[in-house]
């Protein structure tokens, strides 16, 4: 019994595999009949059978005849030709394959090509580009060029014909060096010359510039509208250039740190700056000394009294001026001037002394004159006080100054008008003495306040004298020593002021000598004899005029309000970048660095358009790269 069992229980279950096979069988059976006779798309077959190009056409002919062996005949009736073309084309193509190195594939296929297409470059782009490579200038120095002079190559296009011509990477250079070399190019003759842009017919184009953070200055410009005081000023203008576009190109210039206008002119070619003053690019350098000749002092005032009259409207100019002399250093074959102490060489020098007043408080200067000689410096006190006073319409209340700046007769003329100053008494052996016996009992302590909260500690204390040049009245003298500060003495007609307070306004008078170096470094107004001749009463005010647009500037830009133009220059304006002329908008993209964004929050903000600009508004935005 038990084996018939066991006999039994495997056949039932050789019963259930044979069962599943079959299945499994029938099922497999189904699949491959259903994919045989699954429904193709037409649109596919057709392509096939009823090609609609004439090359695909051809190939499948070609195909029929030689592959699938079919006879000429057949060939032509399934493909539309006739028996002579079916063989005029295949001779055709046996003679095509003959001479072809790809086996025939390009006859009837194209060749997909990966990456970027190839861009058509200009004839005569390669033969530039390595032309200007020789000369030692970089891409971007390169692309600026090509670009005013309308080629609209990239960076990436300059840098790859470089590479492919056998160029190496330059070297890392200053920005002095490669002015140098953009000047020394010798591409100035090819120059475009420059057209106002004052009306709308700018188009669309992007292009390269070095000098995009001088464009920061226009909405400064804007609002404080200084555009409608040079428009109504009684400067020269041209046939081809207006007004407005003249001043604004020697502004450029100035506000853009060009180290001195030689004939080789590398800035001309920048058509950023060349679209500050409303122009495609800078004029040449015999523009500038034309201009220049046609400009009279009285231009020169007449600038300065309405800049004086928007900036005390603004609450920019106090009651206060410092005042002080500077040479400005001529180095010219004939000697046509004086001689001039210079505080920067420490000697006497041929030299044009010129006069600047500074408003303590915000830094702007309010006043400039290159028409002092020695028989009249005596009086510039006096030349500055009606100037301040037609300018602003109210008459200054202190005034700060050295001790050679005017005579005592003068500073009793200024007492009777009831304004106060403070100055310093020459040195000499009896005050130098005075100061040296005076008791320890006597001597009180003062602050004298510097930039960024910083103070220096001095020792002071207080007399009085008379002086029969200063009509025997009565003077106030405060005598100062320090670890750090020469002994001297204070001289003031102000008995209510404080002697700390006293000190402290004429401690800030030492800010105007620094602004006045500032002037010759960093604007330059010691290399006014350079390629062209422009006229040092113009170039001053001009300086000026910068000076005080990077002081209106600063007063935006949180923690860097104390620092000079050439800083201000260093860490916001020196920048290049690109800028895109769409058809409402100008775009300036600067490129990234650390203050950009500090920048960019401080820049008023104007929905107006610039008239001098095609009409167009300015948008700043940062690029995408350094």
């Amino acid at each position: 019994m038990p084996e018939e069992r066991q006999s039994c229980e495997m056949m039932m279950a050789l019963s259930q595999i044979r069962s599943m096979i079959t299945t499994t069988i029938k099922s497999l059976i189904t699949r491959c009949v259903v994919a045989k006779t699954k429904p193709v798309n037409p649109d596919i077959i057709r392509f096939f059978s009823d090609p609609v190009l004439p090359l695909h056409r051809q190939y499948l002919a070609l195909r029929s005849f030689y592959y699938e062996s079919k006879s000429a005949e057949d060939v032509a009736t399934q493909f539309g030709y006739s028996v002579h073309a079916v063989y005029s084309m295949a001779k055709s193509f046996k003679n095509k394959l003959e001479r072809s190195t790809q086996n025939g594939a390009e006859l009837f296929f194209q060749k997909q090509e990966f990456g970027r297409p190839k861009q058509e470059r200009a004839p005569d782009l390669v033969e530039l580009v390595v032309n200007y490579r020789k000369k030692q200038l970089s891409v971007p120095d390169i692309k600026i060029i090509l670009n005013a002079k309308g080629y609209d190559a990239s960076e990436g296009t300059i840098y790859r014909i470089s590479d492919e011509n056998g160029f190496a990477r330059l070297p890392k250079r200053s920005g002095e060096q490669r002015q140098e070399l953009m000047e020394s190019s010798g591409y100035v003759h090819v120059m475009p010359a420059p057209v106002s842009v004052m009306h709308p017919f700018l188009k669309k184009e992007r292009f390269s510039s070095d000098g995009v953070g001088v464009l920061c200055f226009l909405p400064v410009l804007k609002a404080y509208e200084i555009d409608k005081a040079i428009e109504n000023s009684t400067y020269p203008e041209t046939a081809q250039i207006e007004r407005l576009n003249s001043i604004l190109a020697f502004l450029a210039l100035k506000l853009s740190n060009v180290t001195r206008y030689g004939q080789d002119d590398g800035w001309c070619m920048d058509r950023g700056l060349g679209m500050f003053a409303g122009l495609n690019v800078l004029p040449k350098t015999s523009w500038y000394s034309a201009y220049s000749s046609a400009i009279e002092r009285k231009d020169n005032i007449a600038f300065l009294k309405s800049m004086n009259r928007i900036f005390a409207d603004r609450g920019l100019l106090s009651d206060t001026a410092n005042l002080d002399f500077t040479a400005i250093p001529y180095w010219g074959d004939e000697d046509p001037f004086e001689n001039n102490w210079s505080g920067k060489r420490s000697k006497a020098l041929i030299s044009i002394q010129a006069a600047l007043a500074q408003d303590p408080d915000s830094g702007i200067l309010c006043y400039g004159d290159t028409t002092v000689k020695h028989d009249n410096q005596n009086n510039v006190i006096v030349e500055f006080m009606d100037f301040y006073y037609e300018g602003t319409g109210k008459k200054v209340r202190y005034l700060v100054f050295d001790s050679k700046f005017t005579t005592l007769e003068n500073l009793g003329r200024i007492n009777g008008q009831g304004i106060k100053f403070i100055t310093i008494q020459r040195r000499c052996k009896s005050l130098n003495s005075m100061i040296a016996q005076a008791p320890d009992a006597m001597w009180k302590k003062a602050k004298i306040e510097k930039a960024n909260n910083k103070s220096r500690t001095v020792a002071y204390f207080e007399s009085t004298t008379t002086n029969k040049l200063y009509g025997n009245q009565e003077l106030r003298q405060i005598s100062i020593k320090g670890a750090s500060v020469k002994p001297a003495t204070i001289m003031t007609n102000d008995f209510t002021l404080k002697a700390e307070d006293v000190i402290r306004r004429y401690s800030r008078r030492w800010l105007i000598e620094g602004d006045i170096s500032e002037q010759i470094h960093f604007f330059h107004l010691n290399r006014n004899c350079s390629g062209i001749v422009v006229k040092v009463d113009f170039d001053l005010t001009m300086s000026i005029l910068a000076h005080n647009l990077y002081r209106v500037l600063a007063q935006d830009l949180p923690g860097f309000t104390h620092n000079k133009a050439s800083t201000l220059y260093e860490k916001f304006i020196k920048n290049s970048g690109d800028i895109i002329i769409n058809q409402d908008s100008i775009t300036v993209k600067m490129n990234r660095k650390r203050h950009l964004p500090i920048l960019r929050e401080s820049l008023p903000g104007s929905e107006e358009a610039y008239s001098w600009i095609g009409g167009k508004k300015i948008i700043f935005d940062a690029n995408s790269h350094t």
